[in-house]
């Protein structure tokens, strides 16, 4: 059984290790010039507001060693610019339309008129997903999950009428599409949720497997590893089980020594029991946070580097998996860009291995022939553990710098609206009513209502202009709940 979390003793020595070899770090980025090698896939996310254009991200896919790139639309721009660079392409049908998609040819053979046609061969498109992660969200359950393989179906035939055969259809599914999750242990007992499994996965795995296609699964080891209440090692989860830490399934007797192997055979053994095993596997994202909010673990640059460097060193030498040993599988890691207008905890809008002015988090030859000790020194990391001092919610400091009112005065009424008698302190009279201005009531209002509904989801964010803080940001008899209680 894998040892407890925490970090192992291994990280203290791969840390010195680096630094006695830094020295020979300098210019050893030419000298693993990419040449013709092709490195993992790169997520191409645009939720930001000022990321570089087409052209450049081009240059900086090329720069990390991509192989491949996959974007989440079929956006003109970005295809335009992908013509001619030789790197494969899989773009995506939007979640909204796989509906019309389904119930009617015509527009299906539209859509790939409008929307694949155009840039073929120039532009290597090889992969067309339908919808991304359908299949976790149950408001979708009677509209959209029905319709994803009659969608696939349609497109599919449209493309076999237009002479398109190199290109394959499937879809994104997150591990929650298992019955146990993103920590599917043991492996092989994994299986397919009962709302999905015959409805809807099996029908989509009869496709995949008459059209030669992959299974598409969005597989973090950071959630797994986050969420394991230390169960599990971090080196594990890093793939630095060089130093025996180990994993044996009881149901298979097969040996694991990391944690991305468990949840793709997790996938595959839940294939099997739908009579499927021998569909493809492809990871359509993977990676770790470079940041986070203080109250997750292990997201920093160090753990972030480390995870995608090793996962391209270990992918180049096609290992597959030990229940699929030697098995080769398209790997996207996610993404180019901190995307900084994702929704959701911080973590969200730190997983890329450029910042959005272009600047690299960290260097990463994703061709995976760099070796680790060349690379330049990280700080070592301060959050591998839980933090466990009291935590606030306020209004950010660049919301503040330039404030919208609207905005602001938007999210102080959303929150207001919320738990029980979150704004009472800021209304007239109240001990935090004074300053009376909106940037002031604001920080009151997404504290007291980040600290009723974090536990039950709520996060610190209200359209980027919140962040959390371990200032206390009480002043006089105006008290802000921590974290602590």
């Amino acid at each position: 059984m894998v040892a407890p979390m925490a970090v192992s003793p291994l990280r203290p020595l791969l840390f010195l290790l680096l630094a006695a070899f830094a020295c020979h770090a300098d210019g050893s980025r030419s000298r693993y010039g990419h040449g013709h090698a092709h490195g993992l896939g790169v997520n191409y996310g645009r939720v930001a507001d000022d990321i570089p254009t087409p052209r450049r991200s081009v240059q900086l896919l090329r720069a990390a060693g991509a192989g491949s790139v996959k974007i989440y639309d079929a956006n003109a721009p970005v295809l335009r610019a992908l013509s001619g660079t030789g790197l494969t392409v899989s773009i995506m049908v939007p979640n909204e339309i796989i509906v019309d998609l389904a119930t009617s040819y015509a527009a299906a053979d539209k859509w790939v008129a409008d929307n694949l046609l155009p840039y073929l061969p120039k532009t290597r498109i090889k992969y067309l997903l339908v919808g991304n992660e359908v299949l976790s969200d149950t408001s979708a359950a009677n509209t959209t999950w029905p319709r994803i393989v009659p969608a696939m179906e349609n497109l599919h035939r449209s493309l076999r009428a237009r002479g398109v055969s190199r290109v394959k259809l499937s879809t994104t599914l997150a591990m929650d599409a298992l019955v146990t999750g993103a920590f599917p242990r043991p492996p092989s007992a994994a299986a397919f949720r009962p709302d999905i499994a015959e409805a809807v996965v099996r029908p989509l795995l009869r496709f995949i497997e008459r059209t030669n296609s992959y299974y598409f699964v969005d597989a973090y080891p950071y959630f797994a590893w986050a969420g394991s209440n230390g169960t599990v090692w971090l080196d594990y989860a890093l793939f630095g089980g060089d130093g025996g830490i180990r994993y044996v399934d009881p149901g298979t007797g097969l040996t694991y020594t990391n944690l991305l192997d468990e949840m793709l055979d997790a996938v595959g053994a839940a294939m099997s029991k739908l009579g499927h095993g021998g569909v493809r596997i492809a990871i359509a994202e993977t990676g770790w946070p470079n940041g986070g909010d203080y109250d997750q673990i292990g997201a920093n640059p160090l753990n972030a580097a480390s995870y995608n460097r090793n996962l391209a060193a270990r992918m180049a030498t096609n290992p597959g998996t030990p229940a699929r040993p030697g098995a080769r599988m398209p790997v996207f890691v996610f993404s180019l860009y901190n995307e900084d207008l994702k929704p959701g905890p911080s973590t969200e809008r730190h997983w890329g291995i450029y910042y959005p002015n272009g600047t690299a988090v960290y260097e990463v030859d994703l061709t995976g022939r760099r070796p680790v000790w060349t690379y330049p020194l990280l700080p070592v990391p301060e959050n591998d553990a839980p933090y466990k001092g009291p935590i606030w919610c306020v209004l950010a400091a660049h919301a503040a710098e330039k404030l919208n009112e609207t905005a602001v005065g938007d999210a102080l009424t959303y929150a207001c609206g919320q738990g029980n008698g979150t704004c009472d302190a800021i209304q007239p009279g109240g001990a935090c009513f004074q300053p009376n201005t909106g940037a002031a009531h604001a920080s009151y209002a997404f504290n007291s209502y980040w600290q009723q509904l974090r536990k039950t989801g709520a996060t610190c964010y209200f359209n980027n202009l919140a962040e959390q803080t371990i200032k206390d940001p009480s002043y006089g008899s105006c008290k802000f709940q921590s974290s602590l209680g």
